[in-house]
């Protein structure tokens, strides 16, 4: 289809609102509109999930990818997509009680869905090659926070410090910290207000100080920073005046309840929230991240919710300025989470990204049945409005509002009373389209979705779409330390060591159900500092190995190691009274040993140690270091779209003057045809210029939805013959018709091979790599002291133990 070439979003045809019916006109939606945000407004049964559904169906075709909240359970039917649409493929995913009601057997309403499915995409200038093409694209993943029904996803870990760039924006950074503390107060089922609660103020502080040292809180730093605050006072007030400790602690077990409880337990597993990694997968493929949380209580939804938006705020500010559509942020059935009076934890940030998301290519995409329940002050941000069937006076009222506001914002006219007459008239699958880039709105049906569009997923159907994923991620899982049988010098008090070694012990992780022994393990960190200026490298890295010590300390003691996180180290002091440790190997009491381990360290980091570049052949760039395959992909993935983007605006205005030069020709054609003939000459300018335009609306003019598309050039060339031969007595003028009318279709042959051109030059899937390397200089590596660390590990009756800390 010639309209994959454009770059553009197919939504649908064209729809005549007089005549009832539904035109051959494409309605194709640029995706740099996108970046100003858009608006789904439908009732139940106007087509609002399909209309977004496809709309995310065709970003992800475009290569864009898209996380979407789905607090009703149905966007995970983007999984249900059959390229050989079979009606065995359907059987699992039809309705059976459905069925049954129709008089119908799950078999028979299979190869229904499957019948009308294949109909349904003919009809819409879709093949089932499309839909492999949409498979092929993205990987869809469902996300369930507080389940393992899909990929487990946790927000309670940590409590991540965002990046540097939100720092430094004095109120992006306050509205972060404030919705980040009014979210946790919410899951503990505190309506804390922000300037009043002391609750509030106390964590907010909290967070404020750790994260601009750049220190991550873990849920159980933050209970402990709640005992003892990294500062003394609060505004003016001592701390203990302010929010006695009596009273901190009583906060403090309220927050170590929450993490105790076993309702709360699946909070805990999964994996950690990065938008990055909800972006794209590890090798650089863009991912459609459906994070439903339909299974989560009110208070559950809002605290992930608003902390979701704070990370995606964080990820959009660390990105570079662009004019092209980079992500999309999806969040179905909006209502409760941007209300218009109430300010719940959620609506600052989304007011935020609204504002601000733009400037980055982040398009926000928010979709409702409830238009009463929007705040419309904050939708003046929103640059496109799809409008679906509305239920009541009320709904339309509270949306012409909301577009009142948006064309004030944009600067553009608004006729409100046209507008009302036109809403009043849509039906089933129509929408308008409003968008502030247009010269004025568009009317149009929606397209036959290439998902199946089955409705709402249980908890199994999820379970089984997502079994392969959670498998293979099991599969390629860091392997956990297998039980071993303990030894029997595991069992004595903690040894002497000369004060000239260092000593750390890390932290006990995870449920103790035995008893804890300390095994002994060498520490080496190191400073090092790589540079080349040809690949724009000029990096420091600390490094920290952890090298585990049974009976001896082997020759090549830094060839195995595991990496920890330094700041998880603790004083000797806090070993656990209880516990029981290993006897240390005499190499390990020695304080000359340690020198010579530290000489080997440096020895070994200059050695092993590179930092890692990839160059990519065209366009010619260098990652930044260490940046992984897949992240560079997904980086020159965007670059790429928006040289494909500059690239169709270069198209825009070349063939925009071949086509004027060529009509131009046409009028003087016409001035040599004799007066009598003026209706004949009107009829061939017409067709003429309608030629004109539909070859290259597609493309240009100020929009391509605005214009007819490419296929129907062939009937306008028909209605320019038949023009032409009413003027069969005029020769001269016939032949310089006849003449011009080749030049179009030379045009329209140039525009097809340029589209093919600029989609194979801007093929992210194409992209070649060169692994390149950088070795440090031995002066470049700064050792730390060599240390003694004591790890943890968990004993059980059976005399087995298993590590009890974390490590990479």
């Amino acid at each position: 289809m010639n309209y994959e070439k454009l770059g553009a979003f197919y939504l649908g045809k064209r729809y005549d609102l007089a005549e009832r019916e539904v035109t051959d006109e494409l309605y194709l939606y640029d995706s740099k509109d996108l970046t100003t945000h858009a608006l789904c407004v439908g009732m139940t049964g106007s087509g609002k999930t399909g209309l977004c559904l496809s709309l995310i169906e065709e970003a992800a075709i475009d290569h864009v990818p898209v996380i979407a909240i789905d607090p009703k359970g149905d966007l995970g039917n983007l999984m249900l997509t059959f390229p050989d649409l079979k009606a065995d493929d359907f059987r699992p995913w039809v309705d059976e009680r459905a069925a049954l009601n129709k008089g119908r057997t799950a078999d028979q309403a299979a190869a229904d869905a499957a019948k009308l499915w294949k109909q349904g995409l003919a009809a819409w200038d879709q093949t089932p090659e499309r839909i492999a093409k949409f498979k092929e694209s993205a990987e869809v993943s469902i996300y369930t926070p507080g389940s393992n029904a899909g990929i487990p996803l946790t927000v309670l870990k940590s409590f991540s410090a965002p990046a540097q760039e939100v720092i430094d924006d004095a109120e992006t950074f306050r509205e972060r910290v404030s919705s980040s503390t009014s979210g946790l107060l919410s899951l503990l089922g505190i309506k804390a207000d922000p300037v009043r609660s002391r609750e509030h103020i106390l964590l907010s502080n909290i967070l404020d100080t750790s994260w601009r040292a750049g220190t991550d809180l873990s849920i159980g730093g933050l209970i402990h920073a709640i005992q003892e605050p990294p500062f003394e006072k609060v505004g003016v007030l001592d701390l203990e005046t302010f929010y006695p400790l009596k009273d901190r602690t009583e906060l403090a077990m309220t927050v170590n309840n929450l993490l105790a409880s076993p309702t709360f337990a699946g909070w805990m597993e999964g994996e950690p929230l990065d938008v990055q990694s909800l972006m794209f997968t590890s090798e650089g493929q863009p991912r459609i991240s459906i994070l439903s949380i339909a299974h989560l209580s009110e208070d559950e939804r809002m605290f992930f919710v608003t902390i979701l938006l704070g990370e995606i705020l964080s990820w959009t500010r660390s990105q570079a300025g662009t004019s092209s559509l980079r992500a999309i942020l999806y969040m179905d059935e909006v209502y409760g989470f941007f209300p218009p009076v109430a300010n719940p934890p959620s609506k600052q940030p989304m007011l935020t990204l609204l504002k601000q998301a733009r400037a980055y290519g982040l398009g926000c995409v928010l979709a409702t049945q409830n238009p009463v329940d929007l705040d419309y002050k904050g939708l003046s941000n929103i640059g496109t409005w799809f409008l679906g069937r509305l239920q009541t006076e009320r709904d339309k009222a509270r949306v012409l509002e909301g577009l009142e506001g948006a064309s004030t914002q944009a600067g553009t006219t608004f006729d409100r009373a046209e507008m009302e007459a036109t809403l009043a008239a849509l039906g089933g699958r129509v929408f308008l389209a409003n968008n502030v880039h247009e010269d004025k709105p568009v009317i149009f049906q929606t397209r036959w979705a290439l998902s199946y569009l089955r409705g709402p997923l249980t908890r199994r159907q999820i379970e089984t779409l997502m079994a392969d994923q959670k498998a293979e991620a099991i599969a390629t899982a860091d392997e956990e330390h297998s039980p071993e049988e303990l030894k029997s010098d595991e069992a004595g008090a903690k040894p002497v060591v000369p004060k000239q070694i260092r000593q750390y012990v890390l932290p006990v992780r995870g449920e103790i159900s035995g008893v804890i022994v300390y095994r002994p393990a060498l520490l080496g960190r190191a400073r090092m500092h790589f540079a080349r200026v040809s690949y724009g490298v000029d990096v420091t890295r600390d490094i920290a190995m952890l090298v585990p010590i049974r009976n001896s300390v082997p020759v090549h003691v830094w060839d195995e190691t595991l990496s920890i996180d330094p700041a998880e180290l603790g004083d000797i002091v806090n070993a656990l009274p209880d516990a029981s440790f290993s006897e240390p190997a005499p190499a390990l009491l020695r304080p000359k040993s340690y020198e010579t381990w530290e000489k080997k360290l440096k020895d070994h980091l200059y050695r092993s140690e590179r930092v890692i570049v990839l160059k990519s052949k065209s366009p010619k760039l260098y990652s930044e270091a260490d940046e992984t395959e897949g992240a560079f992909r997904a980086r020159l993935s965007h670059l790429l779209r928006e040289e494909r983007d500059l690239e169709k605006e270069k198209l825009r205005n070349t063939y925009a003057r071949k086509a004027n030069t060529i009509n131009g020709r046409l009028e003087s054609a016409r001035a040599a045809v004799d007066r009598e003939r003026d209706q004949a000459n009107r009829a061939t300018m017409s067709a003429a210029m309608s030629f004109g335009s539909t070859i290259l609306g597609a493309l240009f003019g100020r929009k391509l939805a605005s214009r007819s598309n490419v296929t129907k050039a062939t009937s306008s060339m028909k209605s320019v013959g038949r023009a032409a031969d009413q003027r069969a007595d005029i020769g001269e003028a016939q032949k310089k018709v006849e003449r011009y009318e080749a030049e179009l279709q030379e045009l329209d042959a140039e525009l097809r091979a340029e589209l093919e051109a600029i989609e194979e030059e801007f093929d992210p899937n194409a992209i070649e790599f060169e692994e390149l390397t950088v070795k440090p200089k031995k002066t470049d590596i700064e050792c730390v002291p060599v240390a003694l660390v004591w790890t943890p590990w968990v004993r059980d009756a059976d005399g087995m133990v298993e590590p009890a800390f974390d490590s990479e």
